[in-house]
């Protein structure tokens, strides 16, 4: 098991007082980040699925960027992301934007502690959970903690984003 390291989102967390666990697992940084990369990290910890939420940063037409968190078990409706928005056209940004944009890597991406206070929709989903978890702002940890406390700290707005 890899060591837990204090980072920007660990310190938002306890900045605000927001209880929360830190899981570290081992993660080969070189191996390539596909589709179901959430799936792999739940089954290293441990833990179900359905509680990893995956950090989607997208781009509108009016060039806003907007964080997206979803259940790493679904997908996020497009129309129901612009409708939570408000725009008309919103696509995911390209993997070699992310860090310039968010200051995190693919892979160990969070929505707190990012370059700038991006707005941010979680998925209702979430609401359902004890606990979820969350990229720890760097690969190879997942934070752990109750899913009001995550709208809370990110100050985001709940939203159905489940592609049917």
């Amino acid at each position: 098991m890899a060591s837990v390291k204090k980072t920007n989102a660990t310190r938002i967390l306890e900045t605000l007082k927001i209880p929360y666990e830190a899981k570290a697992y081992d993660d080969d940084v070189e191996h390539p980040l596909a589709k179901g990369a959430a799936n792999r990290t739940a089954e290293k910890l441990g833990i179900d699925p359905a509680t990893v939420y995956k950090t989607i940063v997208m781009r509108t037409d009016t060039k806003e960027l907007c964080v997206f968190l979803q259940s790493s078990l679904h997908e996020i409706n497009l129309k129901k992301a612009r409708n939570a928005v408000g725009c008309k056209e919103i696509n995911p940004i390209k993997p070699e934007e992310l860090l310039s944009a968010t200051g995190y890597v693919r892979g160990g991406c969070s929505p707190l502690g990012m370059k700038k206070k991006l707005r941010t929709f979680i998925d209702s989903s979430a609401m359902n959970l004890e606990k979820l978890h969350i990229s720890a702002g760097i690969r190879g940890m997942q934070l752990s903690l109750a899913p009001a406390d995550l709208v809370k700290a990110c100050n985001a707005t709940v939203v159905d984003l489940i592609l049917e």
